[in-house]
């Protein structure tokens, strides 16, 4: 078991972060620094886009070294597409980091978030390092703002794990609004944490946790160049090194916990969205079959549209796991809908179910809704989250560089 607890990204032992106004915006925090006391082991997940951005690419370097101390983010300029100057920009701003703190370069993670196609203003860059190194702190509230680009709200959740007998805490700060899909989207997101654990274990944890998690969210069915997922694990709550055959489990849990609230509360804040989406799919003939089902679900565009629209249209939900590429049988399915108004059985073994169109409307008109759909082939389950498509998905979306 864990305890959750509020906290943001130096709720663990021995962190400090910053967020400031380096002028990359017009008015909002834009800039945040995160810093370990001490060198901490890493994992990271990365973006499957082809388009890969320059603080991508530097941090996949930083990665393979297996330790780091600091990552610098900024939002507003994304540094994508911008050539080998983006690169050096990014291998600047680490460097730049690094003697300010006085760290080596290849200790520093470096990510942008914003515009695509902007060369970054370095002189804003190493003026917004400057005003962040003074103004860290075990707070670090502000750090969680300055990440954000079109989000409305501030995402972080932290937990407190049992090792041994040694409180071990793990927290997170995320961003991520629009550009959301499987397989790592727009967003991005920070965990640190005090454990003491295998570099190896922490790695193959961050990959297995972000395929039920950060994967298995949608909002608008587009992946991003600068998708990352950073982990900073210092070790100085002092417990017994975790590995896969001691104070994995508790540790998993908490974890976990922590990945999937911020995964949900991005669902939650998808660009004009105005309901929560969460799909579920039980008894399944593999895990692989339930996540794609669930997954192509939340990614329909014309299931969003009626979650927009509070319309128990049922069909597109079957529709969505039939072309999903997964094996079912579709005459063997259940599906209902649920909400705090009610629970609604709409099919029953593949054939409709005559229901109450205005108990439908009270069910779906709620802020989180929930989708089952039962295979009764398997024994394998999965949940995506999603959202619906509303008018100011288009509104946001289409003036976004104004």
């Amino acid at each position: 078991m864990f305890k959750v607890i509020d906290g943001g990204i130096t709720a663990p032992k021995g962190f400090k972060a910053a967020g400031v106004h380096a002028g990359l915006k017009k008015m909002k925090k834009d800039m945040a620094l995160i810093v370990s006391d001490v060198p901490a082991v890493t994992a990271a997940a990365f973006t499957t886009n082809k388009v890969k951005a320059a603080p991508v690419l530097w941090d996949i370097s930083v990665l393979a070294g297996g330790e780091a101390q600091a990552v610098v983010v900024n939002s507003g300029n994304a540094n994508a597409c911008t050539g080998v100057k983006g690169l050096e920009d990014a291998k600047e701003t680490a460097g730049y980091a690094a003697s300010k703190l006085g760290l080596r370069q290849d200790k520093v993670y470096v990510s942008s978030t914003g515009v695509i196609g902007v060369p970054l203003d370095m002189a804003k860059i190493k003026g917004g390092i400057d005003e962040l190194i003074p103004a860290l702190s075990s707070d670090g509230a502000d750090a969680a703002d300055a990440i954000l680009t079109t989000d409305t709200f501030r995402k972080e959740a932290a937990a407190v794990a049992d090792i041994g007998g040694v409180a071990v805490t793990i927290a997170g700060m995320a961003k991520g609004s629009g550009m959301i899909h499987p397989n790592m989207a727009t967003m991005l997101s920070y965990i640190t944490t005090d454990a003491m654990i295998d570099q190896k274990t922490l790695q193959e944890l961050l990959g297995n946790t972000v395929e039920d998690t950060f994967n298995m969210i949608s909002v608008d069915g587009d992946t991003s160049t600068n998708d990352s997922v950073i982990v900073l694990a210092n070790g100085l709550a002092g417990n017994v090194k975790i590995t896969e055959s001691y104070g994995y489990e508790a540790f998993e849990e908490a974890f976990r916990f922590v990945l999937g609230e911020l995964a949900k509360d991005i669902v939650k804040d998808g660009e004009g969205a105005g309901r929560f989406i969460e799909m579920t799919v039980l008894n399944a003939l593999t895990k692989k079959d339930a996540k794609v089902l669930a997954r192509s679900v939340v990614s329909s565009s014309l299931v969003k549209a009626a979650f927009f629209g509070s319309d128990a249209n049922w069909g597109r939900i079957l529709c969505a796991m039939g072309y999903s590429g997964a094996d079912f049988e579709p005459s063997l399915v259940d599906l209902s809908f649920s909400s705090p108004a009610g629970e609604l059985l709409v099919v029953k073994g593949g054939e409709p179910v005559k229901f109450d169109e205005d108990k439908a409307k009270k069910i779906l008109l709620e802020k989180e809704v929930k989708v089952m759909a039962d295979c009764h082939q398997g024994t394998e389950s999965a949940t995506a989250w999603g959202c619906d498509l509303t008018y100011d998905y288009v509104k946001i979306n289409g003036d976004y560089r104004s």
